[in-house]
């Protein structure tokens, strides 16, 4: 049997064999009428058939169709075992973890593991497996998997849609190598839950900046926290800043540059007289001297556990975490005295200024010391210029 595609052509043995005076060359079949010959024919009919059928799928496919690729797939070479959800996304995380420091970020690792750890305990709920084959991802797989987060896995909405995320980003590689034909997840929407995030008051902020604990260690974690409030760094960036990230300019103001942990992005910020103190009073910490960092700062954990006791004897009826501060900056000590947003996407590190409108939360003192001026040109004076009908009249004498 001979392939030729675009004057290309592959050779190969159809297994059968026939007298050389019985073959009828011009028909490409073997001459005769009884039953043998049929049968004979019959079966090379039928290899042309599948060579056809071959071919037609290769193009379906969009796969490279060449008289080479379609022998191969005739004689079964190019079958590839079928790819599982569990072995991709492993290979993803594998892969990701290979980046850490280059493209990626440990707690990115941290975020894609807890997602295979939830599709691998929804495996085992929903079809008793512990794999399962890509081409099997479909709407009703994504929708399940939804309502298992949120019933089963614990998660709430926002985290429920972070993990579809995840998963949806895996679906489109193999969509992308071919492995399955459509996404599963297009026409699926995700809905994230507005939250309302928790700021200190300029009024809270002073309590805690005024505040001094006789206990060392609370005394550190509350002056920490307030850095962080005039700064705007996030807990890993001041945990790893060091003197050498903090320069004066030629105007003699003092700034902290450095690259943002999680995103790279450069991070410039000017250091206010508060944050500035703040930096003086630790130049001396043991911890300091040793390390060369700014402040001596401890463990996550350990030092959102602190501020919970900074907050009850600041008699602060919120529950403070490090990320608290951010947003404190974000809003209460910049965008609440009128610096503009983009100058603050700037000191947060953000490359895209909508990520900064989820932090600039606008106070309303602010709104109200932004509509002082309209009040006044629209004020009582021009209403009275107005013709007014009696309803109208009532409702403006309430306000004056």
């Amino acid at each position: 049997m001979r392939i030729t595609i675009n004057s290309a052509r592959k050779d190969f043995c159809s297994g059968k064999t026939c007298d050389p005076s019985q073959w009828n060359a011009k028909a490409n079949r073997m001459s005769g009428s009884r039953q043998e010959v049929k049968s004979f024919n019959n079966y090379l009919f039928t290899i042309e058939k599948q060579i056809d059928q071959i071919h037609s799928d290769l193009i379906t496919e969009e796969k490279e169709t060449t008289a080479q690729t379609i022998m191969n797939r005739y004689l079964g070479l190019d079958e590839e075992k079928p790819r599982t959800l569990i072995e991709v996304f492993q290979d993803h995380n594998d892969k990701v973890e290979a980046l850490i420091g280059i493209d990626y970020r440990k707690p990115t690792l941290t975020k894609y593991n807890t997602t295979l750890k939830h599709l691998k305990n929804f495996l085992l709920y929903k079809f008793k497996v512990t794999d399962l084959e890509v081409s099997r991802v479909d709407n009703h797989f994504i929708t399940e998997f939804s309502f298992y987060l949120r019933v089963k896995g614990g998660c709430a909405n926002n985290s429920a849609v972070k993990h579809l995320k995840n998963l949806g980003k895996v679906m489109r590689i193999c969509v992308a190598n071919k492995w399955i034909r459509l996404d599963p997840f297009a026409g699926h929407k995700n809905k994230v839950t507005k939250v309302e995030r928790a700021i200190l008051t300029e009024r809270e902020l002073h309590t805690l900046a005024d505040k001094v604990f006789p206990i060392a260690r609370l005394q550190v974690v509350k002056d920490v926290f307030v850095f962080c409030c005039y700064v705007g760094l996030s807990f890993i960036d001041v945990q790893q800043l060091t003197s050498t990230e903090i320069s004066i300019s030629s105007d003699g103001m003092a700034w902290i540059k450095k690259l943002k942990h999680k995103t790279l992005v450069a991070s410039h910020i000017p250091l206010l007289p508060v944050a500035l103190e703040i930096i003086e009073r630790y130049k001396d910490h043991p911890v300091c001297k040793n390390s060369g960092m700014v402040l001596p700062v401890a463990s996550n954990q350990k030092m959102n556990a602190y501020l919970k006791e900074v907050a009850d004897l600041c008699e602060i009826k919120k529950y403070l975490t490090f990320h608290i501060s951010r947003h404190t900056f974000a809003t209460t000590v910049t965008l609440g005295n009128g610096i503009p947003i983009e100058s603050v996407s700037k000191m947060l590190g953000h490359t895209d200024i909508r990520t900064t409108q989820i932090y600039a939360k606008i106070l309303d003192h602010k709104v109200g010391a932004d509509m002082a001026g309209l009040n006044q040109k629209f004020g009582c004076s021009n209403l009275k210029s107005l013709k007014l009908n009696p309803k109208e009249a009532r409702i403006i004498k309430l306000f004056e």
